[in-house]
């Protein structure tokens, strides 16, 4: 995963990562490269943890477009990550439903268990977390995904929240 210190470091996408890229520049017509963006985009993140502007450079390099193209789209889209972000991010669903329901003191309680503000990273690497707008389970609220494999958890407590953040460290351990 690249750090912040890293991002000035020239990006170099493997092999296997541009087959990938072919084949989905492959799926659209002749001159609609720019068509296969977000889902490249996402397999660069998924390999780095994030989008540094020298791996977006390095994104619009291989479309062929203009870098502003890619920095467009990258910072349009919330599941992007302009920054490193933790190997773990919780995504509180904060809108309506969920707000009235308790999602603001989930927030403050994920704030105060991990100790980072929203945005930020745990000193371990672990966790990062951020509020985010609606995850289409008004009904079951509180609710949060945890990436990178976006699993979703309902009906939120300060104790499921608590248990979740535990068996996540046990996870990254083994």
């Amino acid at each position: 995963m690249l750090r912040v210190d890293e991002q000035q470091q020239e990006v170099t996408f493997s092999p296997e990562l541009v087959k990938q890229f072919d084949d989905i520049v492959s799926r659209y017509p002749a001159g609609k490269q720019k068509s296969a963006l977000l889902p490249i985009l996402h397999l660069v993140q998924a390999e780095y943890g994030w989008l540094s502007s020298k791996a977006m450079d390095k994104v619009a390099e291989y479309l062929k477009i203009q870098d502003i193209e890619v920095y467009e789209v990258a910072t349009f889209y919330s599941m992007y990550f302009m920054r490193p972000q933790g190997k773990y991010v919780l995504e509180v669903c904060r809108t309506g439903p969920c707000g009235i329901v308790g999602a603001e003191k989930i927030m403050d309680h994920i704030e105060q268990t991990l100790g980072v503000k929203e945005g930020e990273v745990t000193s371990d690497g672990l966790f990062s977390w951020r509020g985010v707008e609606c995850l289409a389970a008004c009904g079951y609220g509180p609710v949060l995904q945890i990436g990178p494999e976006y699993t979703f958890y309902e009906n939120l407590t300060n104790q499921s929240v608590d248990a979740l953040i535990a068996d996540l460290k046990v996870k990254a351990r083994n």
